[in-house]
């Protein structure tokens, strides 16, 4: 029986804090910046599906920073959502190819995506290798708590929904493992993504993913409110429409 998601965003980043493991602006209400973010991304380094790896998903925390960092010096073209996908064009295109030289640490920050790179739609996005998500929480099992927008799950969502991901698409986070609770206490919910690889600064550990993730958006669940907030979703949910009158 899970446990409510609230109450385990605040056991871990109470413990973060405990252990002084966590870094500016702090642990609570975020996705928590660690101390130990840049090793943990080089264990993800090690990997073979990172290496196999040229389009890459990265969400824009602070933890996240030297993933999209090692990315873009790599060469890799990194893809960032816009804050609450507020737009036509809801991701950054950072491409490496077109950056100017010795800008990639620039690049990674939020400030600097947002000047150096190129808003697409979700058209334009290419099917991606490897997805790298921030959570405040996980299990060996795969499950995953993120925040609380449920963005990071909607953006899945949308990109199954449009071809670019699939079912394998492998999907992976840095973490302190101060963040990783025992199996059962995160509830996992349908519209829920789940991880494949979670790298902590000595390691990295393969999941045993028990959870099926979305196979697209969950029209049911989303209000018109919502529809209306995000104009990427009303393009979707235009062609979702055609669809189903064709079908």
């Amino acid at each position: 029986m899970g446990s409510d998601k609230q109450s385990l965003r605040k056991e871990v980043w109470e413990a973060l804090a405990a252990v002084q493991a966590e870094r500016y602006p702090g642990a609570h209400g975020r996705i928590p910046n660690f101390n130990g973010a840049e090793a943990a991304a080089e264990q993800l380094q090690t990997l073979p599906e990172w290496q196999a790896a040229r389009t890459i998903k990265i969400n824009p925390d602070s933890p996240q920073l030297p993933v999209r960092y090692a990315a873009l010096k790599q060469g890799r073209r990194v893809y960032l959502p816009v804050p609450r996908l507020a737009d036509k064009t809801p991701f950054i295109e950072l491409d490496p190819g077109v950056m100017p030289v010795g800008s990639a640490w620039v690049a990674a920050s939020i400030e600097g995506a947002m000047k150096l790179g190129r808003p697409i739609s979700i058209d334009e996005m290419p099917t991606l290798d490897l997805i790298v998500t921030g959570c405040v929480a996980a299990d060996v099992q795969g499950a995953r708590l993120g925040k609380g927008g449920g963005y990071s799950d909607l953006e899945y969502a949308m990109l199954r929904e449009a071809g670019k991901v699939t079912a394998n698409t492998v999907i992976a986070t840095t973490l302190h493992p101060r963040q990783i609770l025992d199996p059962g206490r995160i509830t996992v919910e349908d519209h829920d993504i789940s991880l494949d690889l979670m790298a902590v600064p000595s390691r990295v550990i393969r999941t045993n993913r028990t959870h099926p993730r979305p196979a697209g958006l969950l029209w049911e669940r989303l209000s018109e409110t919502q529809r209306l907030a995000m104009p990427c979703l009303q393009q979707l949910w235009k062609h979702h429409q055609d669809v189903v009158v064709s079908s």
